[in-house]
């Protein structure tokens, strides 16, 4: 291409004033001016747009899992596979940002931590929501949104709202795969519990898919989403013990023993074990 390729000779438009630009559709003024740095070590800025990126990430996970939740409750599954396959690359895309973040060591690291104060990622009311939405329902994280009336009401909100899973049992149970009655009307705002009637259940599914397509398809869905899930987890343990060690969170939870404790929860159990008794 010629160094003095002049893209107007083609059409394109070069000429903004009055108009809309690509930076004023996404408002870039406002994202790339967020980043306030509190030190002046250089790789702040790496630990700041990581996190922001990532909220932007799930921003998204939270509209995309909102619309297939919705979606499954009204018994259209083909747009929910579609959106849950969305939220299994959105956490791909969140595993990745850990490796960049690893390119930080600890010493580097030390320069600035003291600037975060008691903020701590265990604190993201986004990262909450979409627990919430899944299923993970613990009622005492709430307390670090308590501060914030409009957040706490959020996720009070979310908490009366059947998750993801829940829908799902409820589409299973009204098209030809019966759940058991106190799985079906349990306490929403108290996390599902493995049910052997469940997994019985998704036996019958996954031992004949032909007969159960729209449901086999959407289990398998759920368990992609998972995997993503568990791996961002996973990575996000590694990283933490990669630049911390074993030092307390900024946020006082015990750090990397904290994050091994997630990584035993499990947002749709019955889709597990039922491979151990097919």
């Amino acid at each position: 291409m010629p160094t003095d390729y002049d893209p107007a000779q083609e059409g394109a438009r070069t000429d903004f004033a009055g108009r809309m630009a690509y930076g004023d559709y996404l408002r870039l003024d406002l994202i790339l001016a967020a980043q306030s740095l509190r030190s002046d070590a250089h790789d702040e800025m790496l630990f700041v747009i990581q996190h922001q990126v990532s909220e932007l990430w799930m921003r998204l996970a939270i509209h995309e899992i909102a619309a297939a939740r919705l979606s499954i409750a009204e018994d259209r599954v083909a747009p929910a596979l579609k959106m849950l396959a969305r939220v299994s690359r959105i956490f791909e895309q969140l595993n990745n940002a850990w490796d960049v973040l690893r390119t930080m060591t600890p010493s580097e690291y030390t320069l600035f931590r003291e600037s975060l104060g008691q903020s701590s990622g265990f604190q993201s009311l986004q990262y909450r929501q979409i627990e919430y939405m899944l299923g993970n329902r613990n009622a005492a994280m709430l307390r670090p949104h308590a501060h914030v009336e409009e957040s706490t009401a959020r996720l009070e909100e979310e908490l009366g709202t059947p998750s993801l899973y829940d829908e799902v049992l409820r589409f299973a149970d009204r098209h030809g795969v019966p759940m058991p009655p106190e799985v079906l009307t349990r306490d929403l705002r108290r996390t599902h519990e493995v049910h052997e009637g469940v997994t019985a259940a998704w036996r019958v599914v996954y031992e004949s898919p032909e007969a159960h397509w729209r449901l086999y398809e959407l289990a398998e869905k759920l368990v992609d989403f998972e995997d993503y899930f568990r791996r961002w987890r996973f990575n996000h343990v590694t990283t933490v013990e990669r630049v911390i060690g074993f030092k307390r969170g900024t946020g006082g939870t015990g750090g990397v023993s904290y994050l091994r404790k997630m990584l035993e929860v499990e947002l749709f159990p019955e889709l597990w074990r039922v491979r151990t008794v097919l």
